[in-house]
């Protein structure tokens, strides 16, 4: 009764051998379902353990109640987040017709968590998985890829893969999907890194310019534009021209794709996943001290899941089927063969 167990007198029933019997009614009202989401839900809301009992309505007085101190309560929520949990990392994946797939970390205390989250062809958001480490190295970045083609994620047909830069991720990307993946490089975050090498008088009109080069929409022209500028840059301040240098191709991929401005802007930065990040640290703000690995994957599998009910399509969903022929294309370069396995027409 609004998120507590009360107290009641139970009519006791008794069989013509004097047994008593079983009140089907009565073991329905002493489930514990309802108390369960009700406490899930106060929590994700963030509502502590030790408030509980103040969030819930008041009751009569008089009425003898129970089932919300900090114990019961914290008991009913480890047990629907591991549920949970274990629901989000069996989850199969194979009939999700995926196109695209942003990777990113976030730290929870001294903890760091991969998230995947996957874009389909109708431009439909997913979360898809999450691995737990201590550091964004290759081992982990390979293993939650490994779990994801476990799950029915798709290597046999090309896929673009949108990432911050980290060396770690390119190197295991291409380790699991090799010539199928396409990365593409947060343009937002290659040019906070340049800037990061400039003096602060320096650092509007360098990122400006680089920007103007990412709108171009044309990868050649943007190309050049970025080229001449780590020219202008070499004798002054090497280090911000080879950190433009750097990855320099891997952040014009999506360009090549000739998308209308919207579709290309999204797919151009991490900004999805990164929306995705600040639901979670929303929904987990309240938690001040993170007890393992196994605490931090039930949070933030409860915080995906919530944050998911806010979803919407992608910015520019419509140019969809273009960025859809485009990845078909590639894989017909990749394969002379159509991607039903029929030969293609001489």
């Amino acid at each position: 009764m609004g998120g507590r167990r009360i107290g009641i007198r139970r009519p006791r029933v008794r069989g013509a051998d004097g047994r008593e019997l079983p009140l089907e009614t009565w073991e329905r009202f002493a489930e514990d379902d309802p108390l369960t989401p009700r406490a899930v839900e106060q929590m994700v809301l963030g509502v502590s353990t030790r408030r509980y009992e103040r969030s819930l309505e008041p009751t009569p007085a008089g009425l003898r109640s129970r089932g919300t101190s900090k114990s019961a309560v914290s008991r009913r929520f480890t047990a629907a987040t591991r549920e949970q949990l274990a629901q989000t990392m069996s989850r199969d994946l194979s009939a999700l017709p995926l196109c695209a797939v942003m990777i990113d970390g976030i730290h929870m205390g001294e903890h760091l968590v991969l998230v995947a989250l996957g874009i389909d062809e109708h431009a439909q958001k997913h979360v898809l998985g999450m691995y737990e480490g201590a550091t964004e190295n290759a081992t982990v970045c390979t293993a939650l890829l490994n779990d994801l083609v476990a799950r029915g994620v798709r290597t046999d047909r090309t896929m673009l893969f949108v990432i911050d830069g980290s060396k770690a991720l390119c190197k295991a990307i291409r380790a699991v999907f090799g010539a199928r993946a396409l990365i593409q490089r947060c343009q937002v975050h290659k040019r906070r890194n340049v800037e990061d090498h400039l003096p602060e008088e320096m650092r509007q009109d360098i990122g400006r310019t680089i920007s103007t080069a990412y709108r171009c929409a044309d990868a050649a022209r943007a190309k050049r534009m970025l080229e001449a500028l780590a020219r202008q840059l070499e004798r002054k301040h090497p280090a911000a021209a080879g950190s433009l240098r750097e990855g320099l191709d891997e952040t014009l991929t999506v360009l090549r794709f000739e998308l209308p401005e919207g579709l290309m802007r999204t797919l151009a930065t991490t900004n999805p996943i990164e929306f995705l990040n600040s639901r979670i640290r929303k929904t987990t703000h309240n938690v001040t001290r993170w007890e393992g690995g196994e605490m931090v994957l039930r949070w933030l599998s409860v915080a995906c899941e919530e944050a998911s009910k806010t979803f919407r399509k992608l910015r520019g969903y419509k140019a969809m089927p273009k960025l859809v022929a485009g990845l078909r294309a590639y894989d017909a370069q990749l394969n002379p063969k159509s991607v039903d396995g029929s030969k293609r027409a001489a």
